[in-house]
C-alpha cells in the first residue's frame, strides 16, 4: 500500500508540470528518498503512466486514459443529475439524445414511477420520423442528411397519426422554426404526446425532450417552456457535461 501511494504521489507532482520535471524536483517535491523516486519513476514509465523524454517525466497515455475516463464520468453523471433535477421540478419524463454517424441515439432518460417514460415498442432509431426526439433531431441536419436518413429509414405509419410520407415530413421539417421546439401528438405512441427542444453540442445536432399522457396534453407547452427556461440557466455548465 506504501508503494501505491508513493506512485501516486509522483504521479500527482508530474501532472502539476505541463513541461515535465526531472526525477530530483519530483522526488523533492514529494519528500521521496531519490532511489526511491526513481525506482517508482521506472516502474510507472514502463507500465505507461509515465513517459520519459530528455530526462523528464510526463504523464503517459494510460494516466490520459484514466483522466479521460474520469472526465467522461463526471460529465456523464453532470446530465443524469440536471434530468433528474428537471424530472422532478416539473413532473414529467426527461430525455437527452443525440445524432451520432447518421444514427437517433437516446441516451439519457429520467423518469419515475408516477411519470414513466414511452415504452420503446418500435425502434426509436428507425422511426425518427415518428417521434418528436426524431423530427427535432432531423430538423437539425441540412437537407442531404435528412434525405440520407430517410433512405436509410422510410417514413411508415405506426399510429394512426403518423405522417405519411418522406415529403409530408420534409416539408414540416422545412417549416420547424430553427432551434424552436418539436411537438408531436399521439405520432409515435397511442396516449403520449411529446416535446423536443434543439441544442447543438460540439456541432451535434442533440435534443431534450419531454412526454405527457394524452389526457394532460394540456400541459404540454407550459412544461415545455419551462424545460426551455431550465436548459438556457443551466446551459453555461452543461454544454459540456453534455457531450457524453
Amino acid at each position: 500500500m506504501g508503494s501505491v501511494q508513493r506512485a501516486m504521489r509522483l504521479l500527482e507532482s508530474v501532472a502539476e508540470h505541463e513541461h515535465g520535471a526531472p526525477a530530483k524536483q519530483l522526488a523533492r517535491e514529494t519528500g521521496l528518498a531519490l532511489p526511491t523516486a526513481y525506482h517508482l519513476l521506472r516502474t510507472l514509465v514502463h507500465e505507461g503512466y509515465l513517459r520519459r523524454d530528455k530526462g523528464l517525466f510526463f504523464l503517459g497515455e494510460a494516466a490520459e486514459r484514466l483522466s479521460s475516463s474520469g472526465a467522461e464520468q463526471k460529465r456523464r453523471s453532470t446530465v443524469v443529475d440536471a434530468l433528474a433535477h428537471w424530472r422532478d421540478l416539473i413532473g414529467v419524463p426527461v430525455y437527452y439524445a443525440q445524432y451520432r454517424d447518421g444514427e437517433i441515439e437516446v441516451l439519457c432518460v429520467s423518469d419515475s414511477p408516477g411519470n414513466p417514460a414511452v415504452e420503446e415498442w418500435a425502434d426509436f432509431r428507425e422511426t425518427g420520423h415518428a417521434h418528436a426526439i426524431g423530427q427535432c433531431l432531423l430538423a437539425q441536419l441540412d437537407d442531404e442528411g435528412r434525405r440520407d436518413h430517410l433512405d436509410r429509414y422510410p417514413v411508415r405509419s405506426i399510429t394512426p397519426y403518423t405522417v405519411r410520407d418522406d415529403h409530408s415530413l420534409l416539408r414540416r421539417l422545412e417549416r420547424t422554426a430553427r432551434m424552436g421546439p418539436v411537438i408531436e401528438r399521439q405520432e409515435y405512441a397511442l396516449g403520449t404526446v411529446c416535446a423536443a427542444i434543439p441544442i447543438t453540442v460540439d456541432n451535434a445536432a442533440s435534443t431534450m425532450a419531454i412526454s405527457l399522457p394524452a389526457h394532460q396534453a394540456d400541459r404540454l407547452v407550459a412544461a415545455t417552456q419551462q424545460l426551455q427556461a431550465e436548459i438556457g440557466r443551466l446551459m453555461g455548465s452543461l454544454a459540456i457535461s453534455i457531450s457524453i
